[in-house]
């Protein structure tokens, strides 16, 4: 079993499915279903209200990763040219390195139930909630029984005293009760805003106060998933003196991002890229997850970039990754969308663990890509390569014809739709 298939992005999708069966990273089954219409109408319509369509995005793989030692093809939803094309590229090239290493935490959730206290003293409120927190943990561990002979359940309850002061505006104190589930295999959402509910109302006895908001966190900082990479010279260029150069580049550009959140906005939205491809083909909440890695990110009070790239006194390039990632792998839509389960067939995983590393390792080899590109040629000559696809359908050519006319648009370096139509007109005065 192989994630490197060499040629792979030059075969049609038939013989790409093909190939992925022959490489033994598709059973027949995942390739039935990829072959399909996958998503019915009538399983569109349980999955969401006011279902009138459905709406389909390339389903494609991130060749090449060597992920703790294993093979990995990585499914990967997303529209944006050059996305999937950067992570195999960098896949492959950090296989001679020995390719990621992956780790993530237990699959712990917040969930916390709020109790606004607009009058009295919020100290005693938070005291009456810590002593009650034997009986409140026992309600919160009846919810969902069948999560412990499975491995997960209730971990800790806390309580906090915040406030709210902002100039112009009356002060508030508010209480919140904090609590820790792991969810284990699950994203968790619906379990952590269940037990929520089941305890507002015992909070309620205990405070006095009516409680206001009971639901989760996204903020999942027990959550977190790692990637790491070590990249000598040779491993980056041919030539060690450019390979240095090129590592000195992505290391500089990293710097960059760290000092100035204009720029570690843009670096962010690349590692992005990679992570919600991946979170999207595998049925999971992309925008949970966006917003708790972009909270991870302000952590220290700027926003900072998720990854991290330095030299050491040996001149290796040390990239790593770390953030974030409320992922499962059953429940919700993952039953219900016949994709999603070819995905996971493909990706060849058993935990929402494992799932969380690989996604931090996609997310680490997208920025790769991204910052050897800004280093070398600049990002937007190989993403307009890609994009030249797209641009020629534009100007109206054929299947047949796309190939054709994305290497003139390639030769004449623009990728307008306008010399598009030029190239297919040449195109079709010859044949």
């Amino acid at each position: 079993m192989s994630s490197r298939i060499p040629g792979f992005y030059r075969l049609s999708p038939e013989d790409r499915r093909a190939a992925l069966a022959d490489a033994g990273q598709a059973d027949s089954q995942a390739v039935s279903t990829l072959a399909g219409d996958g998503l019915t109408l009538g399983q569109a319509d349980l999955m969401v209200e006011n279902v009138v369509g459905r709406f389909v995005l390339p389903n494609a793989m991130g060749m090449n990763f060597l992920i703790n030692g294993q093979e990995r093809v990585v499914p990967m939803v997303v529209e944006e040219p050059s996305v999937v094309a950067a992570v195999s590229n960098m896949a492959r090239l950090t296989r001679a390195a020995g390719g990621f290493h992956a780790d993530s935490d237990a699959s712990e959730m917040i969930g916390q139930v709020h109790v606004p206290v607009p009058e009295g003293d919020p100290e005693s409120v938070a005291a009456a909630l810590r002593q009650a927190l034997p009986r409140l943990t026992a309600v919160a561990a009846a919810v969902h029984p069948r999560l412990v002979d499975r491995g997960g359940g209730v971990r800790e309850l806390s309580v906090r005293v915040l406030r709210y002061d902002e100039p112009g505006h009356p002060a508030e104190s508010m209480v919140v009760l904090h609590f820790v589930l792991d969810c284990v295999d699950a994203m968790g959402a619906n379990m952590v805003n269940t037990i929520a509910e089941r305890l507002a109302p015992h909070v309620e006895d205990i405070t006095g106060h009516r409680v206001g908001l009971r639901i989760l966190s996204n903020l999942a900082d027990r959550r977190l998933a790692r990637a790491r990479v070590s990249l000598r010279p040779e491993h980056l260029a041919s030539d060690p003196e450019q390979g240095r150069a090129v590592a000195e580049g992505i290391a500089a550009a990293w710097r960059f991002a760290w000092a100035d959140p204009y720029r570690a906005a843009t670096h962010n939205k690349g590692v992005m890229n990679g992570i919600d491809a991946v979170a999207i083909a595998t049925g999971n909440d992309w925008r949970a997850i966006e917003a708790g890695a972009h909270a991870f990110c302000c952590r220290d009070g700027q926003y900072r970039p998720m990854t991290r790239w330095v030299i050491d006194a040996e001149g290796t390039l040390h990239g790593s990754i770390e953030l974030p990632l409320q992922v499962g792998t059953v429940g919700g839509p993952i039953r219900v969308h016949p994709t999603v389960q070819a995905n996971l067939r493909i990706l060849g995983i058993e935990t929402a663990r494992e799932l969380a590393g690989i996604m931090a390792a996609v997310g680490l080899s997208q920025n790769l890509g991204a910052l050897r590109a800004l280093a070398t040629e600049g990002i937007q000559q190989g993403h307009m390569r890609m994009h030249a696809r797209t641009v020629a359908a534009t100007a109206g050519a054929h299947p047949s014809e796309v190939a054709s006319v994305t290497e003139a648009l390639v030769a004449a370096n623009e990728f307008s739709v306008e010399r598009a139509r030029k190239a297919l007109e040449a195109l079709r005065s010859r044949t």
